[in-house]
């Protein structure tokens, strides 16, 4: 059994509470300690209060943050970071204007990456996903989701999560593997024999494997229905999956609803989400997983944070990764959009990225907070306070970053 004490921190930490809240409390610790055994935080607060219980444990291993901030490891709970090539070309597209629609519609887009992957052997794709993941890392982020979505057919999902799966093991990261078979539409099929094909065949085969933990779908105009996709995320919810949706991202589609009505973990992206949208997700107990970077790559109006957290939404953050519609690897980038832009304060922000997105991947008695029995993953900042992540604009603010008490970037 090791034992760390990690002293001299200016520690920064959203505390779960009795009751989850759509923002939880942020403790503060100015001059802040944390012990440590064997990855797990023992505790977490003032200084002088640790370094009093540490003494009776004798730690091993005595570390000086001088003064820096700590926050809890980034958890970045929507990501498509398993892709074989990047797609610049399709930026240059949009910036022209050319809608993404428009691009799926072409060849390009989902379609373009399904093409690359299924081209590239199971190791290649390993390799490529756990470099997108690796500069993630440097960035601060602990934990994170990784959906499938770029195969297309049963056989290609189920290769796709043995990757996800793989990252798990051999990164180190904490990744949690999401099923999104049904994230665009394959060429040969129609979206009515689509969804039969998920329904029918491909959910079975993922429920088997036994890899994914949810199941997402592409709620979207031209691409999977209101009905579609509640019957495809119905099939999932028998089948033990936990259910995501990216919903109304582009049309107010009704996504957001749907998912307060199946009482969905997590509804993402809604960019185009109404009041009564958002209301049902209230009721359901939908997190929504809010994608500042990808609003900012398409030039679109940020997702509507505030009103979402006054309506009694818990609101998370994500990067959204993926090599078309928004390649970012950095969560303090995303933080930073979130308070400049879309009106979240340091602390609402802070929450959002750590202990909200933990939930929005069932993590959230694991990490998302420095508390006793949580793993000790941790950040530690290029600044005295978390307001450095937007103070600290374009930068890296990170010195370093703490897997389970042991230092990974």
């Amino acid at each position: 059994m090791t034992i760390k004490l990690f002293r001299h921190a200016a520690i920064y930490t959203p505390l779960t509470g009795a009751e989850p809240a759509p923002m939880p409390r942020v403790a503060e610790w100015r001059d802040g300690a944390m012990l440590v055994s064997d990855g797990r935080v023992v505790a977490a607060g003032e200084g002088a209060e640790v370094e009093r219980a540490a003494r009776h444990l004798r730690p091993d291993v005595e570390v000086d943050l001088e003064g820096a901030a700590a926050v809890p490891g980034f958890v970045d709970p929507h990501t498509h970071a398993c892709f074989a090539e990047r797609r610049e070309a399709e930026f240059s597209m949009r910036l022209a204007g050319t809608p993404y629609l428009d691009i799926l519609r072409a060849g390009g887009g989902i379609l373009s990456s399904v093409r690359s992957v299924r081209a590239a052997s199971e190791d290649a794709l390993f390799r490529a996903a756990a470099g997108w993941l690796a500069e993630t890392m440097r960035y601060g982020t602990t934990t994170v989701e990784v959906k499938s979505g770029y195969g297309l057919d049963t056989g290609e999902e189920l290769r796709m999560l043995r990757v996800i799966d793989r990252l798990g093991r051999e990164t180190p990261q904490t990744v949690v593997p999401t099923f999104m078979g049904a994230h665009a539409v394959p060429e040969w099929y129609n979206s009515d024999s689509y969804t039969r094909l998920v329904c029918d065949e491909m959910l079975p085969a993922v429920a088997e494997q036994g890899t994914a933990r949810f199941c997402d779908v592409f709620c979207e105009r031209e691409v999977f229905s209101v009905p579609q996709a509640r019957e495809m995320l119905s099939r999932a919810a028998e089948l033990g999956l936990g259910l995501k949706i990216h919903a109304d991202e582009v049309n107010d589609l009704g996504g957001a609803a749907l998912a307060g009505e199946l009482h969905a973990v997590s509804a993402e992206h809604l960019l185009a989400a109404s009041d009564e949208g958002l209301d049902a997700m209230a009721k359901g107990g939908v997190i929504a997983v809010l994608l500042p970077a990808t609003a900012y790559s398409l030039r679109k109006p940020f997702a509507r944070a505030r009103d979402m957290i006054e309506r009694g939404v818990t609101v998370a953050l994500a990067t959204d990764l993926n090599p078309g519609s928004c390649f970012c690897q950095s969560m303090p980038f995303v933080i930073s959009l979130a308070i400049m832009c879309m009106g979240l304060t340091p602390d609402e922000a802070l929450a959002g990225a750590t202990l909200n997105a933990a939930r929005a991947i069932g993590m959230e008695a694991q990490v998302g907070s420095l508390e006793p029995g949580k793993l000790a993953d941790f950040v530690v900042l290029d600044g005295s306070t978390p307001a450095t992540l937007a103070y600290a604009s374009g930068s890296r603010p990170v010195r370093s970053v703490w897997k389970m008490g042991e230092r990974i970037a």
